[in-house]
């Protein structure tokens, strides 16, 4: 049996009384794509955090390519193949979309690319930014510093990719053209995990669904099977199984 990519065994975190992650298990196969639903609240950004290592957990274990990187720098991390993007774009706003994408080839790599360059100028044609590369990412509108966003990730070769909310804010056809490049993306054998509220979106990307509520996993399957669940109808879209 192939050892998946990513494994959250028992990840528990807790702000004082409150706590945010409660006893997640989750497993990721390489050139899976996988979407993480929930209210506001419901610990998904908080998710993204401990298996990024932006935030140490209070217990429990994350596993990657086969190694315990539990504690393990979110650098290492993003050295290792794990990338992501967040829900408001951080562009280095001053410096040019090249550069920022250059950035994260050149250093987030971990050396492994061998012509950052390269693969810098390859990514953002892919991200449909090729044309805007000598710009001010300051002066970007809001799709394209949502591409921008995905292409710094992009841009340290993740083989794990983490989009949190990539859609939000834009759109319905700005929101598909995001999502064509992201099925792209998929295809050519990148792992996806996706937070997002934009549920047409999502679907037409991911085969399973995991739903979080106040930190803890609701369900988990395929996606309609998982979205007609009157558990997570009621929890998540605030439809009662009576009115449902």
């Amino acid at each position: 049996m192939t050892t998946p990519l990513l494994q959250v065994r028992g990840l528990n975190k807790a702000y004082g009384a409150v706590i945010v992650a409660d006893a997640i298990d989750l497993d990721v196969a390489e050139g899976e794509a996988i979407g993480i639903i929930g209210p506001n609240g419901a610990g998904k950004s908080t998710l993204f955090n401990l298996i990024s290592g932006e935030v140490s957990p209070n217990s429990g274990k994350i596993l990657f390519a086969g190694r315990d990187v539990t504690k393990t720098s979110q650098s290492a991390r993003t050295h290792m193949g794990m990338a992501r993007s967040y829900q408001i774009p951080r562009p280095f706003a001053e410096m040019t979309v090249y550069e920022n994408v250059l950035v994260g080839s050149t250093f987030g790599s971990g050396g492994r690319i061998e012509r950052p360059d390269v693969h810098c100028a390859q990514t953002l044609e892919l991200c449909g930014l090729l044309g805007k590369a000598n710009r001010p990412a300051g002066s970007l509108t809001l799709l394209e510093r949502k591409r921008l966003e995905l292409a710094k990730a992009l841009g340290c070769k993740p083989h794990l990719l983490m989009l949190d909310e990539i859609a939000g804010g834009l759109t319905e056809h700005e929101a598909q053209e995001l999502v064509e490049t992201i099925r792209t993306i998929h295809a050519q054998g990148t792992t996806i995990l996706w937070i997002e509220h934009v549920l047409h979106a999502l679907v037409s990307v991911v085969s399973r669904l995991m739903v979080l509520s106040f930190g803890k996993k609701l369900g988990e399957g395929e996606p309609r099977s998982v979205l007609d669940s009157p558990e997570v109808r009621e929890a998540y879209l605030g439809i009662e199984e009576a009115e449902a």
